[in-house]
């Protein structure tokens, strides 16, 4: 693993850790850095791979409110109710993503033009969704209707194209579906935890002939970086949504989706 290796996971560790929570898609930032990087790894396993450190940055912030939720389960009907949500959030994208996996990693994450215009439309979409008047009728992430959390899981299956966003699929969804910007925002941090774990795990049973101990020495890097920037932006991102909406990560996707295609347009 050479010096010039270990900086580039260095940056795409850091770009995963505080882009995964925000709806500016991170594998879409990954795989366009990667692309004009020059960084080449076996099947995209790292864009996933790395996920691990998010998705451990989300569990070590929410610990307490996951351990209350998991003690309260044998007892409390309203914990049931919300672990049901999320399971059921999650159930399309657990399905899709298993039955198309190897579609998505051959064809959609090859393609650097495909993940420029979903940033781009996507951007544009946010924007729109961020300035409508509307009207929340729902504040409470345990507490949102069983047809609500499927909806929002349903559009969380569109970010199986890369650069869509996660997060920004699952926000638009929640916002649309009558949820206040704060609770859409952290209803995703909960569903990100299953869908990224599942992805890890499919991930990594599938490629796990091609990993070779210096690729998982570069991906012990990315993981390791992309918690600690996965730790600052969640411990950020609901206060700060709360304020000010999210049209700043509407035009930073517009602006990364131009500068993509100017950077395709110049270098390929």
């Amino acid at each position: 693993m050479d010096l010039q290796t270990i900086f580039e996971a260095l940056i795409l560790g850091t770009v995963e850790g505080l882009t995964e929570f925000i709806p500016v898609s991170s594998t879409g930032h990954l795989l366009l850095l990667g692309h004009f990087m020059g960084f080449e790894n076996p099947g995209k396993t790292f864009e996933v791979l790395i996920q691990l450190g998010s998705i451990l940055a989300i569990l070590s912030v929410y610990f307490s409110k996951l351990w209350q939720l998991f003690i309260s389960l044998p007892s409390d009907p309203r914990s049931r109710y919300f672990v049901a949500g999320i399971l059921l959030a999650f159930l399309p994208a657990a399905v899709i993503g298993f039955l198309a996996h190897d579609f998505i990693k051959a064809v959609l994450f090859a393609s650097p033009a495909l993940i420029c215009t979903t940033l781009f439309l996507g951007g544009l979409v946010l924007l729109w969704v961020d300035r409508l008047d509307l009207k929340p009728r729902y504040h409470d992430v345990a507490h949102y209707p069983m047809h609500v959390y499927l909806a929002i899981g349903c559009c969380q299956v569109l970010a199986m194209v890369p650069g869509v966003s996660r997060s920004g699929s699952t926000i638009v969804g929640a916002l649309l579906l009558g949820t206040d910007k704060r609770s859409a925002a952290e209803f995703s941090f909960f569903l990100a935890m299953p869908t990224m774990a599942g992805a890890f795990a499919l991930d990594l049973f599938k490629n796990r002939d091609l990993i070779t101990l210096n690729d998982a020495a570069v991906i012990g890097v990315g993981f390791v970086t992309a918690f600690i920037a996965g730790v600052v932006v969640v411990r950020w991102l609901l206060d700060y949504v709360s304020r000010h909406g999210f049209s700043l990560f509407a035009w930073w996707r517009i602006i990364v989706g131009l500068a993509g295609f100017a950077g395709l347009y110049l270098f390929g």
